[in-house]
This record gives structure tokens, C-alpha cells and sequence, in this order.
């Protein structure tokens, strides 16, 4: 599919964007990993990097955060070097992979951490937004997952960082805590901070980024909102029953992007819903038909797809 074209124009009255990928090509032997990526996001922005495993999103975090440099291109956050950028204290990061240290509580961890930075935010305020005030007398290593999930989220704000990349904020979080944590996030967003965060609850990403940036295979296939991204995807799904009738042809319906035959049942994506309804009318072929919008799981599964299936018939 092609690429779309990014929310995002980056400087704006002559500031340097948050963040800037230009050309970046990182490659492990013979995969590359990261492959030719353009990418800008402004100051303020909130963005969400989807993409399946292995499809490059840690890789490009790592070129990011100046931990892995690029073979080709460059990246830049606020005009300098990653590495220039989190020295100064303007990069704030939340990993996957961390580590309880022993025999600290919260608030002697994140007061540490905060203490590295030239411009922290207040001890009281970085634990309140991670909602974890009423932890700081605890032991680090003696939290449950959750627990020590926001009290990374908590280290990430510490040095009240101007950028804050989140790799997967809310994967040891219940419900309630997923909320909670969203509602910070929103007012840390709200004070003019930019925002990038990686997720496969492809739900927060709609509802919580300003743009979704979908890369596959080390390329970025999609950047946009999550309305265009459904749209760019195929913007309704048209299922009925075949009753015993072949899928053949299907795919050469007014409006339809690809076919999926599941069961005794096809899924047609289709950009004229309409069209394709009136079209299968005219074959008597609409038993049983529902006609809904594509979700953010359909979109990101039509986008990341191999192009050599993407319009042909696949049953399941």
C-alpha cells in the first residue's frame, strides 16, 4: 500500500521539530531493520508507533534515543543529536525492560533519578501524575507489576523532559490504571509536551494520539489520524453469507479492497459500501448482510499485510 502522507510539518516558524528522521537506515546483517525512514513529529504533538513484531519500532526507538546510530540518514530531536538532546535533560523514556532495584523505596528511586536532570519536575508532582503518591514509602522490589510499571512511568517524568517516549506505557496496567494513566498523559500533553508511545492496544492509539504512524518491514507504511488510517485501509466491511456460492469475482466489485472468506461467510473491505451493497443486490447474493466500519484492528491488519494478498481472496 502506498504511504500516506504525515499530519505533521514539523518546524514550525523556524523551530526544529521534536523529532526528525531523515533517510534512517539501520541494518543487522543482511535485515534492515529500520529501511530509509522520513519521519517528523512537532513540538507538541502526540504520536503512536504501531507495527507488528519485529517490524522495526524498537530499532527505530533505539535511533532515537541515540542508544544505536543510524548506517545511513540521521535523526534529530529538537535540531541536535539524540545523544545532545537527552544530556540536556530533554528526553524522558519509559522501557519494557527494567529491573526492581532493591532496598530503595519510590520516592528515594525517582528522587534519584530526578537529581541527574538540570531542570526536574517536582518530586511531588512526578509521583502524583504516575498516580503513585501513596507508594513512595514502599520498597521498590516489593510492588506488584502494575505498581512498578507506573513507577517507571514516574522515572520517565522526573527530569520533566520535553519529549517522553513510552514503549509500551500500559502493558502490566488493569483497566482502572489504563485510564488513569491515559488522564496524565493528557495533562502532561497539555502543558506542550510532545508525546510518542508504542502500543498494541491499537484502541489507545486511536484515542489517545494526535497521529498513528504504522511501520512494517523497517518502512512506514501509514501516518496519519486513526480516521484516515481506517479510511486509507478500506473505510466499511460488507459480510454475508455465500451459501455455498464461490468467492470468485468478489474482488471486482465497485468499492471493494480485498476479500476474506471465513467459514461459509465473506468480508469484503470496501471504500463505497453502498456501491458494493448495490452491486451484490443486483446478484441476489446478500443473505444475511451486515454492513460496519473498519476498526482500528482491521485497518492495521489491511495495512501491514503482504501486498501480494491484499487483494486476493484468503480463506480461513
Amino acid at each position: 500500500m502506498t504511504k500516506t502522507t504525515g499530519l505533521s510539518t514539523g518546524a514550525t516558524n523556524g523551530t526544529p521539530p521534536a523529532v526528525s528522521f531523515t533517510g534512517a537506515v539501520k541494518t543487522y546483517g543482511a535485515v534492515r531493520a529500520v529501511d530509509g525512514v522520513d519521519l517528523e513529529i512537532a513540538s507538541g504533538e502526540t504520536v503512536a508507533l504501531l507495527g507488528r513484531n519485529g517490524a522495526g519500532k524498537s530499532t527505530a526507538i533505539s535511533l532515537l534515543l541515540g542508544l544505536n546510530e543510524p548506517d545511513e540518514g540521521a535523526v534529530r530531536l529538537f535540531g541536535t543529536t539524540p545523544q545532545h538532546a537527552v544530556l540536556a535533560g530533554k528526553v524522558g523514556t519509559m522501557l519494557q525492560e527494567a529491573r526492581a532495584v532493591t532496598r530503595v523505596t519510590v520516592r528515594e528511586l525517582v528522587a534519584f533519578v530526578a537529581g541527574r536532570y538540570p531542570d526536574p519536575m517536582p518530586l511531588a508532582r512526578a509521583l502524583e501524575l504516575a498516580g503513585i503518591a501513596d507508594l513512595a514509602g514502599r520498597r521498590v522490589d516489593r510492588l506488584s507489576g502494575g505498581q512498578t510499571q507506573r513507577v517507571r512511568f514516574a522515572m520517565a517524568l522526573a527530569g520533566n523532559p520535553s519529549l517522553l517516549v513510552l514503549d509500551e506505557p500500559t502493558a502490566a496496567l488493569d483497566v482502572e490504571a489504563r485510564h488513569a494513566f491515559w488522564h496524565s498523559m493528557r495533562t502532561y500533553a497539555g502543558l506542550g509536551h510532545t508525546l510518542l508511545f508504542s502500543t498494541h492496544y491499537l484502541e489507545e492509539a486511536d484515542a489517545y494520539a494526535d497521529r498513528i504512524v504504522v511501520i512494517d518491514h523497517g518502512r512506514i507504511v501509514a501516518d496519519g489520524t486513526g480516521e484516515q488510517l481506517r479510511r486509507a485501509a478500506g473505510g466499511n466491511l460488507v459480510s454475508f453469507d455465500l451459501a455455498g456460492r464461490g468467492a470468485e469475482g468478489l474482488d471486482l466489485l465497485p468499492g471493494v479492497r480485498s476479500v476474506e472468506v471465513r467459514g461459509d461467510r465473506a468480508v469484503l473491505r470496501t471504500d463505497d459500501s453502498d456501491a458494493t451493497v448495490i452491486s451484490l443486490a443486483r446478484q441476489n447474493a446478500i443473505r444475511g448482510l451486515e454492513v460496519a466500519p473498519a476498526s482500528m484492528d482491521d485497518a492495521f491488519l489491511a495495512l501491514t499485510a503482504p501486498e501480494t494478498t491484499k487483494k486476493m481472496t484468503e480463506t480461513v
